[in-house]
């Protein structure tokens, strides 16, 4: 009888370790299906190698230690804590990982809307404004809660509504969309030149800081970029590359820009004499013409004006000309001055044409509001530039 109760004993033993270990493994939830079904299997292969074990036991050919110490078949057969354990550990790790890598792969978030998006100060609607979010803007996301995401946008920080926001695939889908690959210049001053050789003529020059857009890489030495809507080549040894996509602005950006924007228009009415606000703007998107698109045909010219003036008079964009050329992270020429260079040197009388049509309501663009360079980017292509 004492053989048959440690016969039954064992027995019992085995079995409910093998359900206590189906039970752990069933509530991982990290463990996919595909895994469960094959740790049951191993589960049942344990099964069936400790009734093996018990059975050469109650033959009492195998027990090797005194009755009670556990040692004996069942101590081979047992699964070790310390190997289910690390089963588990593992699991674990890796759904920790891939929580990890879908929360980093979450944190774009872009702005959904046709006009202007408010940022506040606290997540509520009657929180101060600190800035705005344009059409297309997009941003990172820092914290969210209740229905608002607090976000970070260029120089702006803030809370938003989750109904004007984007996120995940969506999010990225437009950045994509409507955003493009840039070179900052990382010295003090890089030549722009006309072909990727050391011994090519120069376009001329940037300085430390300046944004141009990228054309292509062209090897590991050479990257193609806009220049004044002519293919240059900088060197690489001398840039970085980021991809862009337009920012908000912050309530203290925006006085800036229309304090600037209202300065600069009284010092050209100064050195012009008395002339109409409409030939200063006329001559201020003729120069942002002539530095995207001054090699163009006359129609391409007349297209990039025609983004401006559609920006100009949607509720998503600042109402000027000044105001959408100098927001901020909208036109690289605008913000690095190339524009004003243009603007006090002279702008090409078939650029000043162009500007004078798009503000006159021509567009052959339909209602687009960004371009490119062609061949990345399905829309209108007229010239070396596609618009949607």
């Amino acid at each position: 009888m004492g053989k048959l109760d440690n016969f039954r004993g064992f027995c019992y033993d085995r079995i409910c370790n093998i359900f206590n270990i189906f039970v752990i493994l069933k509530c991982e939830v990290s463990i996919r299906m595909r895994d469960l079904k094959g740790r049951l299997l191993w589960c049942i292969g344990l099964l069936v190698i400790s009734l093996a074990g018990i059975t050469v036991q109650a033959d009492g050919n195998t027990a090797t230690g005194e009755e009670g110490n556990g040692v004996g078949v069942a101590y081979y057969v047992n699964p070790s804590d310390t190997q289910l354990h690390s089963h588990i550990e593992q699991a674990k790790k890796d759904r920790q990982k891939k929580e990890e890598e879908k929360k980093e792969a979450s944190t774009l978030v872009m702005a959904n809307v046709n006009n202007t998006l408010n940022v506040r100060a606290e997540a509520d609607e009657t929180s101060e404004k600190v800035g705005y979010l344009y059409k297309d803007c997009g941003g990172t996301i820092l914290e969210r809660k209740d229905g608002w995401t607090k976000l970070q946008s260029g120089d702006l920080v803030g809370w938003a509504k989750d109904d004007y926001l984007i996120f995940d695939e969506e999010a990225e889908a437009l950045a994509n969309e409507v955003g493009n690959l840039i070179v900052n210049i990382e010295t003090d001053s890089l030549r722009v030149r006309k072909s990727p050789s050391l011994d090519s003529g120069v376009y001329g020059l940037l300085k430390a800081e300046d944004e141009l857009d990228v054309i292509e890489v062209v090897d590991e030495n050479w990257i193609c970029v806009d220049y004044e809507g002519k293919d240059g080549y900088v060197s690489t040894e001398y840039v970085t590359t980021e991809f862009h996509i337009d920012s908000g602005e912050t309530m203290e950006a925006v006085k800036e820009r229309e304090k600037k924007a209202a300065e600069e228009k009284a010092k050209l009415t100064a050195m012009q004499g008395a002339v109409m606000a409409s030939q200063d703007e006329t001559r201020l998107l003729g120069a942002l013409i002539q530095c995207e698109a001054g090699n163009q045909s006359a129609e391409g010219m007349l297209a990039v004006g025609a983004v401006v003036m559609n920006r100009v008079r949607s509720s998503g964009y600042p109402n000027t000309i000044s105001g959408v050329l100098f927001a901020s992270g909208q036109f690289p020429p605008a913000l690095n001055g190339n524009v004003a260079k243009v603007y006090e040197k002279g702008v090409k009388q078939s650029c000043l044409d162009a500007a004078a049509r798009a503000i006159a309501g021509e567009t052959n663009v339909g209602t687009a509001t960004h371009f490119k360079r062609a061949g990345n980017h399905d829309g209108v292509v007229i010239g070396a530039h596609v618009f949607w």
